[in-house]
């Protein structure tokens, strides 16, 4: 059975989303602060973690960003406010997905097993087991059974599930110029309603982590008015 930790100050809330959950299958814990998810997480391991904005000691984008530095347990950020930049900073800290207030149940479930589903293996992408074990780049080492990336030096670099999905979309297709709506669908299913600027903010990030110099990324390029470009030679092993 797969564990959920919901992390809300909203006790009404946090009782209507753990009834619901344990009805669809799922083990789940409650949080109402930061402290308390810590506590948590100090004594057992989550497959996702619902988390809130606005919470009574460390915020939500804070908390988001501390989780990802140090595991990667999916997230799906749950708030009230609907601003798109609030949106952005919660994908530009890691997290799988966003989700605002008020929101439907079932649409809520739904997201929760499509960012499991990411996490393990993406339906829409060929089993890691018909892949390549190895898929090497421009001195980077992708290992698609791990789900690691290593430098040259063997240095690990921790992706996102979503960070990995997207890579392996875009190893998958070198020297081919992917639109937005083809990259959502290949990293997260078409689906997903997503919008443009999540996977420019995704891109974003992994540019940051493969590129030498992110402001003029020579791997990850981007084609104006249409998408992007995986540009290096991508060898199979």
């Amino acid at each position: 059975m797969q564990r959920l930790l919901i992390v809300d100050d909203d006790e009404e809330i946090r009782s209507l989303l753990q009834r619901f959950f344990h009805r669809n299958g799922f083990e789940t814990d409650m949080a109402a602060s930061g402290k308390e998810m810590d506590a948590h997480l100090a004594k057992a391991s989550y497959d996702l973690i619902l988390l809130d904005v606005m919470l009574p000691d460390e915020d939500g984008f804070s908390l988001c960003k501390r989780l990802r530095a140090t595991g990667r347990t999916a997230i799906i950020m749950v708030t009230g406010v609907v601003e798109a930049t609030d949106r952005i900073v919660g994908l530009e800290l890691g997290a799988d997905d966003y989700v605002t207030k008020p929101f439907d149940a079932r649409e809520l479930l739904a997201r929760v097993r499509a960012v499991l589903r990411r996490s393990e293996v993406a339906p829409h992408q060929p089993p890691a087991s018909s892949l390549a074990p190895m898929l090497c780049f421009s001195g980077w080492r992708l290992d698609v059974m791990r789900r690691e990336l290593r430098s040259s030096d063997f240095t690990l670099t921790p992706l996102s599930g979503g960070e990995f999905e997207l890579l392996v979309a875009f190893v998958q297709h070198p020297q081919r110029i992917l639109t937005r709506e083809q990259l959502i669908d290949m990293s997260r299913g078409p689906a997903h309603d997503a919008f443009d600027r999540s996977i420019d903010v995704q891109v974003s990030r992994l540019r940051r982590k493969i590129e030498e110099d992110p402001s003029d990324p020579e791997i990850i390029r981007t084609v104006r008015n249409v998408g992007y470009l995986f540009a290096s030679t991508v060898e199979r092993l």
